[in-house]
């Protein structure tokens, strides 16, 4: 194997055409590899200039227009095949003194600010998980937060180990499927996910006041209220534009917070705990749309962490181990608090809704305990929102740097930051603030599962057609074991698509159409250079497997 490349290059082997990059200083030229290749293309190639003419193509909606696709370099050589076609038109080089892509000059993220990351991706502690009980009744909802995991999380998340470590980078499940499906489902994973991702991120804020206004009255609604969900959401963008290493130790102080009351409920209840209040259950008046859309919101998203691959240190190593502590973590944050609060006071289903666990509180430890839980409720809003603007607007970077959106996406402030996605999620989550919880579950779910399915595909279209490729992490089984190991949450999945309201289904739809007709209008503005887009040097080619060759390759 070729020494400059890395073990994530070097399936690029498998093609016969690649770009590689090397560092060098200032005054290296560009260089232009494989000129003998310049008989392909009518037009004369300059060796000197390492340009060329491209010729005239048509583009994917049928309009005429040369494209050229830039490669942003920094103090760098850059070496690429010209005269090479890779389905829309002819490769270009040229220099522009742009920040670099990678953000390699910041600080990456480390295990345990990773793990809590991850833990505030998915979960953010037992808060909104008393929806189970009230839907199902303590047996189910026991049942529910410990098979769930084995049926949806666990391959969720060794599916984010093997792919996010074989494309470590800040396009996450975006490149997954574009690698194995082409660009254009690509996108659409980008844009469902990220739609999903903002309406998630809606929820947040309203949260947050509405654990408050028990102390403070005047937030219960009005002006005052809407002033305060705008001051907290510019608040929280804020720190996320300060730098994603200071989100994860923020995100790791903010989890102890979440997690200690609720473990301090779990020794204090010990005494009470009555096994026999765990076996409760009546089948016949289980709200079973209620019961697995309150399973599924507490135990997905695991995949989000991938679209910050490129800001962690050391991805290859880290991203997997800190996946395997996050699922510990997470699941013992909602049975210990679901053992105690349903083993230690008689339940009533009825009681058990949002924000219940605050009155378990007081019954089994006393006010304090209630008020501490309450505290902890509203900095676990907090964590999510600031997690999941981390994840959507790095989603929305990566993709930048692959060329689906316009360059400006791909800048990043001083602090190592997208500053435009941020501000493109903080402005959805304004937008969407105003839907009810129940509402906002149901349309992210919906959009979530079309996002997965293309998910589970991707995993086993590069098995079967790069099963050479580089995997720092594997999944010990071979293409019959990845397909079956897809099959029980695409079941789920479908369960879940299924019990979803029509006007879910309506809304949901809509957001998928607008997505299958803005990518070709991408595509559109990019030919008749309306907009500009760029492909990052510092990444390697993807390789379209479902595509021939011919249109299989993308900067």
């Amino acid at each position: 194997m070729n020494p400059k490349l890395s073990p994530w290059q070097s399936f690029l082997r498998q093609s016969n055409r690649f770009v590689m990059h090397t560092p060098t200083d200032d005054s290296s030229a560009c260089q232009v590899a494989n000129c003998d290749k310049k008989d392909q293309v009518g037009n004369a190639i300059s060796t000197q200039s390492g340009t060329h003419s491209p010729p005239n193509n048509r583009s994917p909606s049928g309009g005429s227009y040369d494209v050229e696709k830039l490669r942003r370099t920094i103090n760098r050589e850059a070496s690429i095949e010209v005269g090479s076609y890779n389905g829309s038109g002819y490769v270009d080089i040229r220099e522009e003194a742009l920040p670099s892509p990678r953000g390699d000059i910041f600080k990456k993220v480390s295990v345990l600010p990773l793990v809590f990351l991850i833990f505030y991706e998915v979960s953010g502690g037992p808060f909104g998980i008393e929806d189970s009980v009230g839907a199902a009744g303590p047996l189910l909802a026991l049942l529910g937060f410990l098979i769930f995991p084995f049926i949806w999380s666990v391959p969720e998340a060794l599916i984010t180990s093997e792919m996010g470590t074989m494309f470590p980078e800040n396009g996450g499940y975006v490149v997954w499927v574009s690698s194995a499906l082409g660009p254009y489902w690509g996108f659409q994973q980008g844009w469902m996910k990220w739609v999903s991702g903002v309406i998630d991120n809606a929820l947040y804020p309203v949260l947050f006041l509405d654990y408050l206004k028990s102390a403070v009255p005047v937030l219960g609604g009005g002006y005052p209220r809407t002033i305060a969900v705008l001051i907290l959401t510019v608040a929280l963008t804020y720190l996320n534009y300060r730098g994603l290493a200071i989100v994860g130790w923020v995100a790791v102080l903010l989890g102890v917070v979440s997690i200690l009351p609720f473990a301090v409920m779990g020794l204090v209840a010990i005494p009470n705990l009555k096994p026999s209040r765990w076996l409760q259950v009546d089948l016949g008046s289980v709200d079973w749309r209620s019961y697995l859309n309150t399973l599924f919101w507490n135990l997905n998203y695991w995949d989000s962490i991938s679209t910050l691959a490129g800001e962690v240190d050391n991805p290859k190593k880290t991203l997997p181990k800190a996946l395997f502590y996050a699922l510990i973590l997470i699941v013992c944050s909602y049975l210990v608090p679901l053992l105690a609060g349903t083993g230690a006071i008689k339940v009533n289903q009825q009681l058990w809704t949002d924000g219940y666990f605050a009155d378990v509180a007081k019954i089994i430890g006393g006010a304090w305990l209630s008020w501490w839980i309450q505290g902890a409720a509203a900095m676990a809003n907090m964590g999510l929102f600031m997690a999941e603007m981390s994840s959507d607007s790095f989603q929305l970077l990566g993709m930048a740097e692959r060329g689906m959106l316009p360059e400006l996406f791909g800048k990043r402030s001083r602090h190592g930051t997208p500053l435009v996605g941020i501000l493109f999620s903080a402005s959805g989550v304004i937008l969407l603030s105003w839907l009810r919880f129940d509402e906002i579950v149901a349309a992210e779910n919906f959009l979530y599962c079309f996002g997965m399915i293309l998910e589970f595909i991707a995993f086993v279209v590069l098995r079967i057609k790069q099963p050479a490729s580089s995997r720092p992490f594997k999944i010990p089984v071979g293409t019959v074991g990845a397909v079956l190991m897809c099959i029980p949450p695409t079941i789920l999945i479908c369960v879940v698509l299924a019990l979803s309201s029509v006007r879910v289904m309506v809304v949901s739809l809509i957001a998928v159409i607008i997505g299958l007709v803005l990518q070709p209008a991408l595509k559109y503005m990019e030919g008749n250079r309306w907009m500009k887009f760029s492909v990052s040097s510092m990444l390697p080619d993807l390789y379209y497997t479902a595509h021939d060759s011919n249109q299989s390759s993308v900067g």
